[in-house]
C-alpha cells in the first residue's frame, strides 16, 4: 500500500507552485533542473532531506510511463547574433535576398520578420563544473562569498 494516491491531487496553488512561478536558474516553464555535482556538494542534513523528498517524489509517481530526458545546457541568443552552424543547430538559415539583405528563415522556408529581436536557445558548454568538489569549501554561511585575499599581501 502507498501513501500516495495513483492520480495527483490537482491544487490551485501551492508554495512550490508559487516559488516556481519566479524565474530560478535551471526551472524553465515546466522542469525543474538539479545539476548532480552541485547536489551532491550540498551539506549532508540538505542532501539527506533531498534524498527523503526525492524519494517520496519517485514512489509517488513509479506507476507513470517514465521517458528518458536529455539536459542540454542553452543560452538564449539573438537570432543575428548566431553563426551558420548555430543557426542550423537551432532550425533556422541565413541567405543573401537580392538586394543583398540578410534574409533569416526557419527550416520549413518562413521569413522572419524581426531577427533582431528573435531569441532562441542554442547549446553551450556546461558552465556547471561536472567535479564540483565542496560548494561550500568557498562559500561561508549564507552564501555570502569568501573574501579574496591579494596574492601579493
Amino acid at each position: 500500500m502507498t501513501m500516495y494516491p495513483p492520480e495527483p491531487m490537482h491544487r490551485p496553488t501551492s508554495p512550490l507552485h508559487e516559488y516556481l512561478r519566479v524565474p530560478h536558474p535551471g526551472t524553465p516553464a515546466n522542469y525543474v533542473v538539479l545539476p548532480k555535482s552541485l547536489v551532491e556538494a550540498m551539506p549532508l542534513p540538505w542532501q539527506n532531506a533531498m534524498t527523503q523528498i526525492l524519494q517520496e517524489f519517485h514512489q509517488a509517481f513509479a506507476h507513470l510511463d517514465w521517458p528518458e530526458y536529455r539536459v542540454i545546457p542553452s543560452r538564449k541568443e539573438k537570432l543575428v547574433n548566431l553563426d551558420e552552424e548555430q543557426l542550423a543547430e537551432v532550425g533556422y538559415l541565413v541567405e543573401i535576398d537580392v538586394d543583398g539583405e540578410l534574409v533569416y528563415r526557419e527550416r520549413n522556408g518562413r521569413r522572419i520578420d524581426n531577427p533582431e529581436e528573435t531569441e532562441v536557445l542554442v547549446s553551450v558548454m556546461d558552465p556547471i563544473p561536472a567535479e564540483y568538489r565542496n560548494a561550500n569549501e568557498d562559500t561561508p554561511p549564507r552564501g555570502f562569498p569568501a573574501q579574496q585575499v591579494a596574492p601579493w599581501s
